[in-house]
């Protein structure tokens, strides 16, 4: 299977590099677009489904250099393999369950992906490390000219793109941002920061997006309606948020390493023993010790290793990642096993 050349790789947007990217994670833009013709997913039937399909893969033939992407058709993968592109971030959790024809166009620097067939017809979306979402959106809104030029969307004068959901007529973006907030969990400040969020229509979600819950201290913020917007003025909103979110952390890390040290630096500590030297680890234990070894790398309590090995962790332990590089599917047991084992073999341990 041609998507195997990825487990190489690491996803660009786990580079660790980029402003901010101590706090930052990643930012990410997505672009909800519907093809004029065709009714909305809800309403299409398995022919319409095939044809948006068969019309956007000729398209990306035309437009794209042939041996930039991957055109992976999700009715010819198995489940595990579905389970692989949504762990990467390359695909939504929705395209992965549904049933029917369906499709994903991958960049193969995995720089951006367009989804065929989840919600919309089309959902065109690109991540990079650290906090620029002006660096995504030149890159995502290049990729969507490129389409339109050939593709007609569904327009409307007055509202904007229409889409299957309401909150995304209009400009049809999400702009958002994983960040990594630690000390603002053990601070117990989390709670008082989201209740902000809330107030300037802002949402909280898990790091696989809508209907994910959050682990480790990862969270995603993004905007939660498009309508009356501007692309501009969605990028600057959250461009005005983030900064105030990740000053916030920075206090709280720089109080915790005044008062708490000892304990900050048993906690971070403790994890990389235990990610040294487990026999056996699940992957949400997994997450939440990673978290607090990324903690203490970035605040200079640990000096190893890397933030980009701490990512490549982050991404290789998930379920569906550990089995394509143990080469079958495994139990959750056997998965609990394999799991510690690859931590010490990459952590310096036998």
């Amino acid at each position: 299977m041609k998507i195997n050349g990825m487990l190489s790789q690491l996803s660009e947007w786990l580079l660790g590099e980029g402003p901010e990217n101590d706090i930052v994670i990643s930012s990410r833009i997505r672009l909800a677009r519907n093809l004029a013709g065709f009714p909305f997913m809800t309403r299409a039937t398995e022919q319409d489904r095939r044809s948006i399909r068969d019309t956007v893969q000729n398209t990306a033939s035309e437009i794209f250099e042939q041996d930039s992407f991957y055109f992976v058709d999700l009715e010819l993968l198995d489940s595990l393999d579905r389970t692989y592109l949504c762990e990467r971030q390359l695909v939504s959790r929705e395209l992965v369950e549904t049933e029917g024809a369906r499709a994903a166009l991958i960049d193969r620097n995995e720089k951006f992906c367009i989804m065929v067939n989840e919600e919309d017809h089309l959902r065109i979306h690109g991540m990079t490390s650290g906090f620029d979402p002006e660096k995504i959106w030149s890159r995502i809104n290049e990729v969507d000219d490129k389409l339109e030029s050939q593709l007609q969307y569904v327009f409307h004068n007055k509202y904007g793109y229409l889409t299957a959901c309401p909150t995304n007529v209009g400009t049809g973006m999400r702009v958002s941002v994983m960040l990594h907030l630690p000390a603002l969990v053990v601070s117990k400040e989390i709670d008082k920061v989201f209740r902000s969020l809330q107030k300037v229509n802002l949402a909280v979600r898990g790091i696989y997006g809508e209907g994910s819950q959050p682990v480790g201290d990862f969270y995603q913020i993004s905007n939660q309606a498009t309508l009356g917007r501007t692309e501009i003025e969605l990028i600057e909103k959250v461009n005005n948020i983030v900064p105030q979110i990740v000053a916030y952390e920075r206090q709280a890390r720089e109080f915790l390493l005044k008062e708490r040290h000892e304990i900050i630096l048993d906690r971070c500590s403790r994890a990389m023993g235990l990610l040294k030297t487990a026999r056996t680890i699940s992957s949400i234990e997994t997450m939440h010790h990673l978290s607090s070894l990324r903690l203490g790398i970035n605040t200079g309590l640990l000096d190893e290793p890397d933030i980009p090995i701490v990512n490549n962790l982050f991404l290789n332990t998930q379920p569906a990642h550990l089995q394509k590089h143990n080469g079958s599917e495994l139990s959750q047991t056997e998965r609990d096993i394999a799991r510690a084992k690859y931590l010490r073999h990459k952590l310096g341990e036998k």
